[in-house]
């Protein structure tokens, strides 16, 4: 039986310091410590080779630094420490969000031959202008060596959804200071920045965004994770995205589990799709919402041509464009018809706008089986707070439940709250009590959905006040419109409410299993049998095992 606290959690912030946790745009960027003094960094590219040299740009006020790195996988391993490397102040251009910071090489080192592909925690340590000790962190992923990988899982982070919710320095796809009167969301993010607090590293109670408490008749919505983030200094998105949130926990699982699983960015996955056929089971996990076309070229050719894809993840939403060798991100989202080229003068199919846009063809479905703008929001603030917090399933005797007694209408991941906050759909519709694809949802055939649950773009309640909502009606009228032309009334009754879906469908001589949650991980990180187990059973058959 799940018991949940009966209060939302107290950071020690003031009703009005809790608006401004929600309601503000904050953000970390140099000089914000003041007199405590700050050291930041960030590295040439997300990932590398052994033999490769990383080159680290750093930027403190401390005349030295020391250096740790580690890698975090089922168990922490040291692979290099160094102190007494000089350091000093540099510059940084305003809108470094958008161009990169354009610091000096601080300091580089060598990838051992011997380091084993994974994600490596880089951790600076100084001292403070007060002599207080400073810290910041960052990441880097070591890639594998070419070659056949059998029996081996090729693990993909979500880096184009890290680069669109870091916070650092102004500028990000949500929030910052570009435009005419610096208060607009950036189309163009740079990875030339160090990420914002909380991407990389995170205390164990950090919130997730998920609600973790009972509400009682006309309770107002929260965000505990803001309020928490505000309260200590972290970034106002580091719940949304990021290795600490999301990806380490499913790499540390697997690890544990015994499987055998490599890393890499989705730069890789861009740039270098040859990558895939090493492998017979790629995965994806978390919130995973930004991708380039040629992103999902390789992962269609990967199934097509027989490989295994399991999508532990939700909210498949935004095509984006890499420019400038991959540094730029771009991605112009709601203004994307207004302000994004392409749609003057170029290739319309590769517009970064929603994927579901009918001048791009391409929705999410033809790739994994479901949609983002049919899925969406639960869990969390007014967008079904109290609704299910784990997959209502229709499918029990399906492969992937073998094992686990579950029966038809439970709900699988409840203890651990595996539903939300953000979770992928497809219209469909409820014969003789089971759910199918309807026949306009543009479904892959043969999908068949194995659980679903409720979502929604809007907070809808007749007790809510509109001045008590965190959320307008905007993104429902933005799908409203993106989908029949206009953001009408009648259109965002048509979108307004979603769902959230476990499913499974073969193409080509290859196949993929989807559950589309961006809190899957969440069962993980918590240790929840059925969840492992049900995860075990898609690696296993599609390992071959």
């Amino acid at each position: 039986m799940i018991q949940l606290p009966k209060e939302f959690p107290d950071f020690g912030l003031t009703r009005e310091q809790q608006r401004l946790a929600v309601r503000s745009h904050y953000y970390e960027q140099p000089g914000m410590d003041g007199e405590r003094g700050e050291v930041w960094c960030y590295s040439d590219r997300f990932s590398y080779r052994p033999g490769d040299t990383v080159r680290l740009q750093v930027s403190s006020t401390a005349h030295a630094f020391a250096i740790e790195v580690v890698r975090d996988g089922a168990t922490e391993t040291k692979v290099l420490e160094q102190s007494g490397i000089a350091a000093r102040w540099q510059d940084t251009p305003e809108q470094c969000s958008v161009l990169g910071c354009g610091w000096e090489t601080g300091f580089e080192f060598c990838i051992g031959e011997d380091w084993p592909s994974g994600g490596y925690r880089i951790t600076l340590r100084a001292q403070g202008l007060g002599g207080e000790p400073i810290c910041c962190h960052h990441f880097l992923i070591v890639l594998p060596n070419p070659g056949r990988k059998s029996g081996r899982i090729l693990q993909v982070a979500a880096t184009g959804t890290w680069l669109a919710y870091n916070t650092w320095g102004g500028s990000n796809h949500y929030e910052g200071i570009t435009g005419p009167n610096k208060n607009q969301y950036s189309p163009i993010v740079s990875t030339q920045r160090p990420w914002g607090r909380g991407f990389i590293v995170l205390p164990p109670d950090a919130p997730r965004v998920p609600l973790e408490v009972t509400m009682p008749p006309m309770t107002l919505p929260r965000r505990p994770h803001q309020e928490w983030a505000y309260a200590t200094g972290h970034s106002k998105k580091y719940a949304s995205a990021g290795w600490a949130t999301y990806d380490s926990h499913f790499f540390r699982f697997a690890e544990r589990a015994g499987y055998g699983v490599d890393l890499a960015s989705q730069h890789d996955l861009h740039f270098s799709p040859e990558m895939l056929r090493d492998y017979d089971c790629v995965v994806f996990v978390g919130h995973d919402e930004y991708w380039t076309w040629e992103m999902r070229d390789a992962v269609d050719a990967f199934v097509e041509k027989g490989g295994h894809v399991a999508r532990f993840a939700g909210n498949f939403m935004w095509q984006t464009r890499l420019e400038d060798a991959g540094r730029g991100q771009v991605c112009y989202k709601y203004r994307a018809r207004a302000e994004d080229p392409v749609y003057r003068s170029g290739d319309i199919s590769r517009a970064t706008n929603s994927w579901e846009a009918p001048e791009i063809g391409r929705p999410g479905c033809k790739t994994f089986g479901l949609n983002g703008s049919e899925g969406i929001y639960a869990g969390w603030a007014g967008l079904a707070p109290r609704g299910v917090r784990g997959f209502p399933i229709y499918r029990p005797d399906h492969w992937a439940f073998a094992g686990t007694g579950l029966f038809y209408g439970d709900l699988l991941g409840a203890e651990s709250h595996i539903y939300g906050y953000e979770v992928d759909g497809l219209d469909y519709e409820i014969r003789n009590g089971l759910p199918y694809p309807s026949p306009t949802s543009g479904a892959p055939d043969g999908l068949q959905i194995l659980a679903v649950g409720m979502a929604t773009l809007v907070e809808e309640s007749a007790d809510l006040a509109s001045e008590d909502q965190f959320f307008s009606d905007g993104d429902g009228r933005f799908v409203a419109e993106t989908l029949f032309g206009e953001s009408s009334d009648d259109n965002l009754e048509k979108v307004k409410r979603g769902s959230g879906m476990i499913v499974h469908f073969k193409r080509g001589n290859g196949e993929v299993f989807h559950a589309g949650s961006c809190e899957w991980v969440a069962g993980l990180l918590r240790c929840d049998a059925m969840v492992e187990h049900v995860t075990c059973n898609v690696l296993n058959r599609y390992l071959g095992v």
